[in-house]
């Protein structure tokens, strides 16, 4: 499974291809999956482009990427939209449209109540486990881990030369997450790496704009679709550790 991440916290300041406005985002949507995507994950965007958790952002949001596509669609909850812990869980139970899965990084103040909000609505959980913080810890820990949609271990170590290692203690620690599948995903220079271990372990991974600005070759990306198109025609069938497919 490719997940594609149409925008992120990247705001305008990182290029005009970033997509922003619901219409923008939905275009971007269509195009990924179009070039193969079968899931989405988008940040809401306030009218000044900001990250928020606001029912009316996070419907626009929502009803253009589906007027558009069939696949699942998921959003963020990441407290840099919405800082207050107790205030995060109430714009979750106040959503009048809900996604299909929306990402809880568990090391953030508050992760398990807003986990605990979402799976009380019917939403997917993704658990963001972040490199270099506590939340694989937590995780394991975590009552609610079995019950989580799958683990997003997001490699945030950006150096190209050491983000597969990053991403490998990563995999470690969280052993065998409480039985969840597993999305493998990296970001800025350690995105193509941390994509192509991916591949090679049999994961699912993600690609998009959120992640990267720029394609393998360090040429920028022109649209969340070409990053899509690249990672399936680099390693859609990369090899797996004994030499077949992963």
């Amino acid at each position: 499974m490719v997940q594609v991440c149409v925008n992120g916290g990247r705001g305008s300041g990182d290029g005009a291809l970033v997509p922003l406005s619901p219409g923008a985002m939905a275009d971007s949507a269509a195009e990924a999956v179009a070039a193969g995507a079968s899931d989405i994950h988008v940040h809401p965007k306030s009218p000044c482009g900001e990250d928020t958790l606001s029912p009316r952002a996070v419907a626009a949001a929502l009803g253009g990427i589906r007027s558009r596509v069939s696949v699942p669609v998921g959003v963020t909850t990441g407290s840099w939209a919405e800082p207050d812990p107790a205030a995060r869980v109430a714009r979750v139970r106040d959503w009048s449209v809900l996604p299909d899965h929306a990402s809880v990084n568990w090391h953030e103040p508050g992760a398990e109540e807003v986990a605990a909000a979402l799976l009380e609505r019917g939403v997917g959980v993704e658990a963001g486990i972040w490199s270099g913080t506590d939340g694989a810890a937590r995780f394991t820990a975590s009552p609610l881990g079995p019950r989580v949609l799958r683990v997003l271990a997001e490699v945030t170590d950006p150096d190209p030369a050491t983000a597969e290692d990053t991403a490998r203690r990563l995999l470690a620690t969280l052993g065998p997450a409480h039985g969840r599948p597993v999305l493998l995903h990296g970001e800025d220079g350690g995105a193509w790496p941390v994509l192509r271990l991916a591949a090679r372990l049999g994961l699912a991974t993600r690609i998009g704009l959120e992640d990267t600005l720029f394609l393998p070759d360090g040429r920028r990306a022109v649209s969340n679709a070409q990053l899509v198109t690249e990672a399936l025609t680099r390693y859609g069938a990369a090899p797996g550790p004994c030499g077949g497919r992963p």
